[in-house]
């Protein structure tokens, strides 16, 4: 018969990764849509995926409204720093041509419901988003474009630290950041810092932690060491919930905990509030 006689046929594959996201936390797999429609937050678990920086920008701003700035600054390498793993500046240009950005923050101009601001926002995927004397320049010439415009400053946080492979001068940019920050605070304009997963090290230490509002993701992690290196340390078991966002608040060091897709709802009544 006629169906034994024709060649059988593939049937059609469409990849997996096409079709579904999968959460890195639990694990879920969740249709492609629906993942972008949840800005990349589970509906299981309700664990915050990373964003990029571009898509960060899209989340939170007024539509056309951002115009980059300080593009020119990139990565310096003052101690011309090479390991067992590779240069410094071969890392670095890895890191550019990966993310398709000069450093690991991105600056600009934008309005968010309105309200004009000048925006920063680190990018992890570009060397954990670390600190560098690139990232410091550009965070002050923010300040300083704030200043200028007066304008409030936001700067979304994501980092794993200092960027040592600048040694010393990394470090520095956590005095020169707040040294910035100090001057909007002088010219009466408010800093409000959102920080989200990861926020440690150098960061959490400098910029991060002093806005006029300090506001986090859940389940964000906030802190400072290494879980590990503090149990080392003091040789205690720290609690589950340690160094989340939700404990971080409860001890006093954040304001206010925002989910994702209510964080530009969140920052515009913010800004509305402070006259801007």
């Amino acid at each position: 018969m006629a169906w034994f006689e024709n060649p059988a046929q593939e049937p059609l594959r469409v990849p997996t990764a096409a079709l579904w996201a999968v959460c890195p936390k639990c694990n879920t797999y969740v249709a492609k849509a629906e993942w972008a429609d949840a800005c990349k937050v589970c509906p299981k678990c309700d664990h915050h995926a990373r964003l990029n920086c571009r898509e960060r920008v899209q989340l939170l701003t007024d539509i056309g409204t951002f115009e980059e700035i300080n593009a020119a600054v990139s990565v310096n390498d003052p101690l011309k720093f090479k390991d067992a793993s590779g240069s410094y500046a071969a890392k670095s240009q890895a890191a550019i041509q990966k993310t398709g950005m000069g450093e690991a923050v991105l600056t600009g101009t934008c309005a968010i419901e309105g309200s004009d601001v000048v925006l920063c926002v680190m990018d992890f995927a570009f060397m954990g988003g670390s600190l560098g004397s690139g990232t410091g320049e550009r965070i002050l010439l923010a300040a300083e474009k704030a200043v200028t415009l007066h304008r409030p400053l936001i700067i979304v946080s994501a980092s794993g630290g200092a960027r040592m492979h600048e040694g010393i001068v990394s470090l520095m940019q956590m005095a020169k950041t707040c040294a910035a920050i100090a001057k909007v605070k002088e010219a009466g304009l408010p800093y409000f810092s959102v920080l989200t997963d990861p926020t440690t090290g150098g960061v959490s230490a400098s910029y991060a932690m002093v806005g006029d509002l300090n506001i986090a993701e859940p389940k964000a992690l906030i802190g400072f060491a290494g879980r590990r290196v503090i149990e080392q340390t003091i040789k205690q078991k720290l609690p589950d919930d340690f160094q989340t966002a939700e404990y971080t608040m409860a001890h006093g060091f954040i304001d206010h905990i925002v989910p994702r897709k209510e964080m530009k709802a969140f920052l515009a009544k913010i800004l509305r509030y402070a006259g801007f």
